[in-house]
């Protein structure tokens, strides 16, 4: 084939590409929205306000596991919120995963005045995952609820996560984070985001069949799938993904809890930002490597559509790299190059219908979260924000995260590192 009739080709290619670019987001955006709507329609609309949980007459005792490592600004907050759960039967363990700060220190300081509270010190890092099932195998009871160690738990979500385990087929129940620092244009957005795709993205995912995770930062698990399936991963960099796909995949059932509220800290860095996406996306993409076989087995057909997007997702990213390439070369290179091409931009009333499909879903996601955190509305305004800044650091953590997954060796342990947590507040908004 000559050149001639490759640069002959190229602008079929190109409006092939762009439509891919254009359309696949578009799709996903409106399939989301409707899955959404169609859980807040069977589920959700039916359920009593959030914080007059239904109470069941013999709830079965929890433990709530907190893994730990250099928590100190935020522990004794955690902990505190913790043992403050409205429930009759729980304990919490606090796992002190070789802090090198005073985290050890304050837990122990707590012991003496707290019951409930039992604290486990585990010699050097050994990572979240070793954390979690030091926890587990000392726990006094059968589910665990499982958060991060500046997580603010709710005092009801027990309640709400508890009552789904009725189903002997629930495994676990992944419950609702709300962000709580909110002082720059980094945690604003985020205040969004995980409404609009977090909380949205998995109302549907429910409605549709299976989670592609539940949230690290608050999950109840029944202990013995938990078990069942050799327990957390500890050379997955998301042990969350992992786990979730494996208990998918062993036959449990996985549930996503709006009710169950817990209010985490996020990154208000671009630097911890981008470290904590690249950190989700390898995870991601570990979770793809591990998991091709699942089209080999019919039984587990209804984590096909995941395994899709997943695939599509990262076709995307790589998509819209090289038309960005291309487009730039085209600058610097002669016209004749690359005949017919223009800007991966979708141009003219495309961006604009673009652009209102996101602020649609914005719209929607934070109506749908207005029943748990009131004022969601003031930060519609932030939103403008995100596809130029989440898109361009999402994409690119993609890009970087593929390439690296396939080359971390298995059985390398994933050990702890102290994340950006922004500007510490002590509340988190107006809670509904």
């Amino acid at each position: 084939m000559t050149l001639a009739s490759i640069q002959a080709y190229l602008p079929t290619v190109w409006l092939t590409l762009q439509g891919f670019v254009y359309y696949y987001p578009l799709f996903m955006s409106y399939l989301w929205m409707l899955g959404a709507i169609l859980f807040y329609w069977r589920i959700e609309r039916r359920e009593p306000n959030f914080r007059h949980p239904p109470i069941p007459a013999d709830a079965p005792g929890v433990s709530v596991l907190i893994p730990c490592y250099n928590e100190g600004p935020h522990a004794a907050e955690t902990i505190a919120h913790a043992l403050n759960l409205d429930y009759p039967d729980f304990e919490v363990i606090a796992i002190n995963d070789g802090s090198k700060d005073d985290t050890g220190a304050i837990l122990d300081a707590m012991v003496a005045d707290n019951p409930r509270l039992r604290v486990v010190h585990l010699a050097r890092n050994q990572g979240k995952a070793v954390g979690l099932q030091a926890g587990a195998l000392l726990a006094r009871h059968r589910i665990l609820i499982c958060i991060d160690g500046d997580a603010l738990l709710d005092p009801h979500a027990a309640y709400w996560m508890v009552r789904h385990f009725d189903n002997p087929r629930v495994a676990a129940v992944t419950g609702n984070p709300r962000i709580r620092n909110r002082s720059t244009l980094l945690g604003r957005v985020q205040v969004g985001e995980f409404s609009s795709i977090v909380g949205m993205i998995k109302r549907a995912q429910r409605i549709f069949g299976a989670l592609f995770t539940v949230s690290g930062v608050i999950t109840a698990f029944r202990r013995s799938a938990v078990r069942q399936v050799g327990y957390w991963n500890p050379d997955a960099l998301t042990e969350d993904i992992d786990i979730t796909w494996r208990l998918q995949r062993a036959g449990w059932d996985v549930r996503y809890e709006p009710h169950a509220l817990v209010w985490i800290l996020m990154p208000e860095t671009l630097k911890g930002l981008w470290k904590q996406r690249l950190r989700w996306a390898t995870g991601g993409a570990q979770v793809l490597r591990r998991n091709l076989d699942v089209v080999l087995h019919p039984s587990q057909n209804r984590l096909w559509p995941l395994l899709l997007e997943l695939v599509l997702s990262l076709v995307w990213a790589y998509v819209m790299l090289a038309m960005v390439v291309v487009w730039l070369l085209g600058f610097v290179l002669p016209d004749d190059w690359f005949p017919g091409i223009g800007s991966p931009l979708i141009p003219q009333y495309s961006s604009v219908f673009l652009a209102f499909t996101c602020l649609l879903q914005f719209a929607l996601s934070k109506w749908l979260d207005s029943h748990y955190e009131r004022g969601l509305g003031r930060n519609y305004y932030w939103m403008v924000w995100y596809p130029l800044l989440f898109w361009l650091i999402n994409t690119a953590a993609t890009v970087v995260a593929f390439p690296k997954a396939w080359m971390i060796g298995k059985g390398k342990r994933a050990r702890w590192v102290s994340p950006d947590r922004g500007v510490h507040m002590k509340t988190g908004g107006d809670h509904g």
